[in-house]
């Protein structure tokens, strides 16, 4: 039997009601959300990665090399894959692999290298995929197949589902096309450090279940298959929208949010497993799930939230109440000195712009805002000198408080990525003019005198509509000056300030970075101030849903 559609490795690790519109022709011109601007960014920087290790990989092989040019026709590429195939190339770049219509298969991979039986499947990945220990299988770069394979007394596997699932894609397309080694299936992973290939069995058990990687790949596929078919065929939709984590970055949610909030799908107010287990109990929606007591104990609980906490959200989303509190009297921690703190950062090439805001007891410091930026497009060295100021400025005004036996505290909003920043900054720029050890770093984020305001948002309030920044500083009646203003769009804004598409906006587009970045820090004390007044008593409180 042949399928009637084509699938790439990338279903078998997305959302089944993705997998349906893209392949639902009726939605061919439906709205889509734009893409993500942090995420093509990661993308370019994937490419970039895997240019350098193929010319690395091309210099060391010589006349051994093989590449299938990217800017062709997909035929004229996959002719010139089968060609070099059957030619017996040792090794062959960026191979689009002939397709398996019996199967439903597309795709391709990015190295495929010969052994004496036939092909074995490369990926080359930006992200690591061991960590310090003993244990992986790893061959040389300069040896990359598996009759190079040994135990790795360096390095254990970092577990990267997502990479033996698209081995097991190219090896199940080898196998079709007669193309594939005998024997056991092996695939290999180049990882960030470009050292060594990761060897996967892919025939063993790593998966619940004793199940193996193609096995898993197998059940994954077929049902990501049957979902398709059904979406081309105009049959009825195997899989229904469900809000999930994914769904933040999915260019289609605008066209479930739509079908969510019309069935007031109980998704919109808890995600992921917590709906699906819900759903089971005859919880469908949020009116139900607002309707259940409190108190009910589940035999399975739900992993996201207690179950009393999903009640109150769901009464308080029928009320559109963006915040409720969970406790009587809320505590913000407050000091004589405060400074705010918003960081900002280009995808994985670095932190930008330090942004912070200066305000409390007079300590012979300028107050009001202060930016630390770099313009030069990252990675550059210059990201050393801008966070070395801001390091040297923020001890300067921690010192002084102290000095003048006034309390110190320095906020930001999520800590997740300012410390990760704080952390990075301290290790690559090691030496550099005025910046930290990573024992410093670590000295400062784990003094209380640094505050998580997220941090105290989760622990002392239940949101309806989620925590960001965003959602809960308008509640506080703080409202940034652009409209525009967010994480995504603020991406597009540094690629045209730094010039990385042509001629750098230098003065409309960093201005507006400027002042995003202002927002957030005032964004930041105006909800702190406001967690802090009388008008938190007006607020509504969870035990009186």
């Amino acid at each position: 039997m042949t399928s009637s559609v084509l699938l790439d490795a990338g279903v078998v690790t997305r959302c089944r009601r993705r997998v349906h519109l893209e392949n639902d022709p009726t939605m061919a011109d439906a709205p889509k959300a734009e893409p993500d601007p942090s995420g093509e960014q990661r993308r370019a920087d994937a490419m970039a990665h895997r240019r350098a290790v193929a010319d690395r990989m091309a210099r060391m092989a010589g006349s051994a090399w093989t590449e299938i040019p990217l800017d062709a026709k997909p035929a004229d590429r996959e002719r010139a894959t089968v060609a070099a195939l059957s030619a017996g190339a040792p090794f062959v770049w960026a191979p689009q692999l002939p397709r398996d219509p019996a199967g439903g298969r597309r795709g391709g991979i990015d190295l495929l290298v010969r052994t004496s039986t036939g092909y074995v499947p490369v990926l080359v990945v930006r992200h690591k995929v061991t960590d310090p220990g003993t244990g992986a299988r790893t061959s040389p770069l300069s040896e990359p197949t598996p009759m190079g394979i040994r135990s790795d007394p360096l390095r254990k596997v970092r577990p990267q589902p997502r990479d033996q699932l698209r081995l097991a894609h190219a090896q199940r397309m080898l196998q079709a096309g007669g193309f594939a080694a005998s024997g056991r299936s092996y695939g290999g992973v180049v990882g960030m450090d470009a050292d060594v290939v990761l060897w996967h069995d892919l025939d063993a058990p790593t998966w619940p279940g004793a199940r193996t990687a193609l096995s898993e790949y197998d059940m994954r596929f077929a049902d990501r298959l049957a979902v398709a078919n059904a979406a081309a065929a105009g049959s009825e939709a195997l899989a229904r929208p469900s809000r999930i984590v994914e769904c933040r970055s999915c260019p289609w949610w605008p066209v479930c949010e739509g079908v969510l909030k019309q069935a007031r799908d109980v998704s919109l107010v808890v995600r992921g497993e917590d709906a699906f287990a819900l759903r089971k109990l005859g919880v469908s929606t949020v009116d139900e799930l607002a309707a259940m007591d409190p108190a009910t104990k589940l035999v399975t609980p739900l992993v996201g939230m207690p179950l009393s906490d999903a009640v109150i959200l769901a009464r308080a989303w029928l009320r559109d109440l963006t915040v409720v509190r969970r406790v009587r009297k809320v505590r913000v921690p407050r000091a004589d000195v405060e400074v705010d703190i918003d960081m900002e950062s280009f995808g994985d090439a670095g932190a930008y712009m330090w942004g912070c805001l200066l305000t409390g007891q007079d300590i012979g410091e300028p107050q009001g805002y202060r930016p630390f930026v770099t313009w030069e497009p990252l990675p550059h060295d210059d990201e050393a000198r801008s966070f070395g100021e801001f390091w040297t400025w923020l001890m300067r005004v921690r010192d002084k408080a102290l000095a003048h036996n006034l309390t110190f505290r320095a906020y930001c909003y999520n800590e997740l990525a300012e410390n990760r920043w704080l952390l990075s900054s301290a290790e690559r720029f090691a030496g550099k003019p005025g910046v930290p050890t990573v024992a410093q770093v670590n000295a400062f984020i784990r003094d209380p005198a640094w505050v998580d305001v997220f941090g105290v948002v989760r622990d002392q309030f239940l949101c309806a509509h989620g925590k960001g920044l965003k959602i809960i500083a308008p509640v506080a009646g703080f409202h940034w000056r652009d409209p525009e203003a967010g994480g995504e769009n603020s991406m597009r804004w540094y690629r045209d300030a730094v010039g990385m598409d042509g001629p750098p906006a230098e003065v409309s587009q960093r201005q507006r970075l400027l002042e995003y970045n202002e927002d957030d820090v005032h964004a930041t004390l105006a909800l702190r101030e406001w967690m802090s007044s009388p008008a938190m008593a007006d607020l509504p409180f969870a035990d009186d849903l």
